[in-house]
């Protein structure tokens, strides 16, 4: 192993922060050394405590706020901001500059994010849709040969061509602008000293590296960040990033403008342009006319909850919502959460719900989207008609929801677009009331492998359907200039009785959508408490193959879902769920998949 200066985020004004017995007596097991619990500071017992719960079914408890995120450091920046009175979008602005630092494979400032906000003066829920858009000059065959063929993924991915225009750091400043209450320049802090001084290198990051190393040694500048000297960076490796503290500068100093204009801005188009092979037409004029938008949150119904998220561009809420809603009818609480039954009827409620987000949700700026039509309850309650066999549905197909303009009746052919597990979740809820879920991501590991001024460059454009047409019918979610390509991230905050009760996502590609749909099912159906409901073994229909989770208790539904007309397919299901229950105390929940914790006061 390489010399390691180990450097940890230190909260060096907080208190120690209070966490549960059930944490504390798991914090003492985990204590260094030679130190007594009175001895450990308050960010070394409370991040120990949170890593110890997470494996063991025990929420995180707090009175103040919370907030639960993918890297410890990244979640200490955000635990800082919010003790000092910050605002859950200040604490999101540390937490996003700290992921992009020390989990660049999953996002940072070249990617783009959905976030989904309760504000706790109006009561009102609103979403801000930072997802990155097509070039102005991209074309509907971007990615299809001469031929017309589609072209493989990672010819199309790795280099220039998959490049979008970058949202995450104009969603920094949008949030903090509408929510925010800390001095923007102090919410980069932790960044820069990270960045400047050396982090850790950690495990998940070491093997991510060493799977993609080919893929990495194709351009020098990425090469040189994480194969230095040509040999991938090892867990425990001490890495700097000045090049990134320097944009941290700039956006501390200048706002979004320094990013998207200016020296930034033209060294990530040279790069885009400029990627040997694979050359992209990403333009200064993209980056300049980035625009944040802010739209009405998706809403569906379930039991005695509203749950609601983001809605087109992204699929997430939509098909949540509808899985969720074609369930509302059956008792899951009774058949119990190891019954095959009921992994039928979750089964074939999301099969249902891929049918319909294959062919009718892309971006609504371009698109006729039936977002309304497809959660109305009529409609969900004859799509869960289809369920009240005892066996797998035979056959699958869309729906025929009510279009929102009456008489609209588009023709569209189905997506075929293929979306890989990356991406990063963060949630917090701050001592005004306030609520955040956010899902933000450089779409698949390291995204275009390109890097520009220390952060990596997305390859959103691939979640595009590389084919514009099927049949001479069009695809709702084809390639167009200034579009956004159909995510299937799903920032989620469950509502019940007009206050919030949950904030929950996730990571995972378009496998999202099962494992925020079957945690929330978990929660409410099946008395799990946040933190068991993200530990619940995943189990994931999609398109008629029932993946269960290896290595899991999920494995042993394989016969009997077999019997019921599945096939089966046993492989290894890497979410990173973080949720935030929110009642008389506040409980959060980390995945144990990942590298996360929750943290509150």
């Amino acid at each position: 192993m390489r010399t390691v200066l180990l450097t940890c985020l230190a909260l060096t004004s907080v208190a120690v922060l209070p966490v549960t017995v059930a944490a504390q007596e798991a914090a003492d097991a985990v204590a260094p050394e030679g130190v007594s619990r009175g001895e450990i500071t308050s960010s070394s017992a409370a991040v120990a405590a949170s890593l110890a719960a997470k494996g063991a079914g025990v929420p995180v408890e707090a009175q103040n706020w919370m907030i639960a995120a993918a890297n410890p450091y990244a979640v200490e920046a955000g635990a800082a901001i919010l003790h000092q009175g910050g605002t859950a979008a200040d604490a999101m602005v540390a937490v996003q500059t700290v992921l992009g630092l020390v989990e660049p494979q999953s996002s940072g400032l070249g990617g783009g994010a959905f976030l989904v906000w309760y504000d706790a003066q109006t009561g009102a829920i609103t979403t801000l849709d930072a997802r990155e858009t097509a070039p102005m000059d991209a074309t509907p065959r971007l990615f299809q040969d001469e031929a017309g063929e589609p072209l493989k993924f990672f010819d199309a991915v790795v280099g220039g061509r998959s490049v979008g225009t970058p949202g995450t750091p104009a969603l920094l400043e949008a949030a903090h602008r509408k929510w925010g209450r800390s001095n923007w320049g102090a919410l980069f802090e932790a960044g820069i000293t990270l960045a400047e001084d050396g982090f850790e290198v950690s495990p998940r990051m070491a093997g991510s590296i060493a799977r993609d190393a080919d893929r990495l040694g194709r351009f020098s500048a990425t090469a040189e960040y994480f194969l230095p000297g040509g040999t991938a960076l090892q867990a425990g490796d001490t890495l700097r990033n000045r090049a990134y503290a320097d944009v941290l500068r700039v956006l501390a100093s200048e706002g979004a403008e320094g990013f998207y204009t200016g020296p930034i801005a033209a060294d990530i188009v040279r790069t885009v342009q400029e990627a040997a092979g694979n050359p992209g037409v990403l333009s200064a004029l993209d980056l300049a006319l980035y625009k944040v938008k802010e739209r009405p949150a998706s809403c569906a119904s379930y039991r005695e909850f509203e749950v609601c998220g983001m809605g087109p561009p992204s699929s997430g809420a939509l098909t949540v919502g509808q899985i969720l809603g074609m369930l509302g009818g059956y008792d899951l609480a009774a058949l119990g959460a190891e019954n095959p039954q009921a992994w039928r009827l979750i089964g074939d409620a999301s099969r249902l719900a891929f049918a319909d987000r294959g062919r009718y949700m892309a971006d609504s700026d371009f698109v006729p989207v039936p977002a309304k039509g497809l959660v109305d309850p009529d409609y969900l309650a004859s799509r869960a008609e289809l369920l009240s066999g005892e066996t797998a549905l035979a056959e699958v197909s869309p729906g025929n929801p009510e279009f929102d303009h009456a008489g609209l009746v588009p023709l569209w052919a189905d997506d075929t677009s293929i979306e890989f597990p990356s991406t990063s979740h963060l949630t917090i809820v701050d001592q005004y009331g306030n609520v955040l879920s956010m899902t933000t991501t450089i779409e698949n590991g390291f995204g275009s492998r390109l890097m520009s001024n220390g952060f990596l460059l997305n390859n959103e454009l691939t979640d595009f359907s590389f084919r514009s047409h099927r049949d001479g019918v069009a695809i709702a979610n084809r390639l167009e200039p200034g579009k956004r390509p159909r995510s299937s991230m799903a920032p989620t905050i469950v509502m019940k009785d007009g206050a919030p009760v949950l904030a929950i996502g996730s990571p995972g590609g378009s496998r999202i959508i099962g494992y925020v749909a079957t945690a929330i099912i978990a929660w409410a159906d099946w008395g799990m408490n946040v933190q068991q409901a993200l530990e619940l073994p995943h189990a994931v229909n999609r398109f008629g193959t029932y993946d269960l989770e290896a290595d899991t208790a999920a494995t042993a539904m394989e016969p009997a879902l077999s019997e019921l007309g599945y096939k089966v397919n046993i492989r290894d299901l890497n979410s990173g769920l973080h949720a935030i229950e929110i009642g008389e105390s506040l409980k959060g929940g980390a995945d144990p998949r990942r590298e996360g914790i929750a943290l509150g006061e």
